[in-house]
């Protein structure tokens, strides 16, 4: 396979992990895997929480991509990438930059970076399985948007 159509293969993927990681949050963590998610949504007692499995997850799809390209098919192993790549940017925006995990001598609060570190406190201004805004990862919408969409689901009777 061509250069060119490798390195769509593993964009396309990334994105796809950007839309993927939107409705696992949305639809898993904060449904039926609320009881790993929620750990998320608490003060950490130590270097881990129980929703680090859920990485593990992600983890596991890359390894059968790669697998699959070793053993199989060409095309899996820019997905492999994508989807690495993604794990990477999710690491280092969600554990590192937002939530800390490892110190860095400065904190965004401006522009894309900014942005994203503040829908996600949005996120997290809810500490129950229902009601919060912001599932995304590396795109966050408008924060006005984000706080409407906030503030009509805490207060319903009165967007009416």
């Amino acid at each position: 396979m061509s250069l060119a159509f490798n390195l769509l293969l593993g964009i396309a993927a990334f994105t796809a992990m950007e839309v993927a990681a939107w409705a696992t949050h949305r639809w898993i963590m904060h449904g039926f895997g609320w009881g790993w998610h929620e750990s998320h949504h608490r003060p950490r007692t130590g270097p881990f929480e129980r929703n680090d499995r859920f990485v593990l997850i992600f983890s596991g799809i890359a390894v059968a991509l790669f697998a699959i390209g070793k053993y199989g098919t060409d095309w899996a192993w820019p997905l492999a990438w994508g989807v690495t790549a993604y794990g990477i940017a999710y690491f280092l925006m969600h554990d590192v930059l937002v939530h800390r995990r490892i110190r860095l001598p400065f904190h965004p609060t401006r522009g894309y970076l900014g942005r994203l570190v503040a829908a996600h406190h949005l996120h997290h201004a809810v500490n129950t399985k229902d009601g919060a805004v912001s599932f995304g990862f590396l795109y966050a919408p408008p924060l006005p948007r984000l706080r409407a969409q906030l503030r009509a689901l805490r207060h319903p009777a009165s967007q009416a």
